[in-house]
């Protein structure tokens, strides 16, 4: 088995996509509508989808917000270099909601980031 994508409903997509790729660096990938449906969905990602994880924004054209719920954690993305990546990511306007520091009970340096629709981004510091 493989891990494919995570898929997230969005209310804007030109908004959203505008942050995934514009602010965090990924690729749109591929985007197709469904007028049967009324949706759009994009995926959008760090490279191809044969090798790589990527993430389904799913944008229903009838509905322009969500209610987030308690099930859903957050989407992970490591980083070279995790104060800088916050720095670019504030001064673009971007919401950090966890300064970068350590894990709680461990070492791991990490930072959480907001998406437009309130989803949350943790940044993790790769070994350098």
């Amino acid at each position: 088995m493989k891990m494919l994508h995570t898929m997230l409903r969005v209310g804007d997509l030109d908004r959203s996509l505008a942050f995934y790729t514009g602010l965090l660096g990924m690729k749109l990938l591929r985007k197709k509508d469904y007028p049967g449906g009324r949706f759009t969905l994009a995926f959008v990602g760090y490279g191809d989808e044969a090798d790589h994880t990527v993430v389904e924004l799913t944008h229903n054209w009838d509905t322009d917000r969500y209610d987030l719920g308690t099930g859903f954690g957050h989407l992970a993305l490591g980083v070279d270099d995790l104060h800088r990546t916050c720095d670019d990511l504030r001064a673009k306007g971007v919401r950090i909601v966890r300064e970068p520091g350590p894990m709680q009970h461990g070492t791991t340096e990490i930072a959480f980031v907001e998406d437009p629709d309130g989803y949350r981004i943790e940044l993790i510091q790769l070994p350098r």
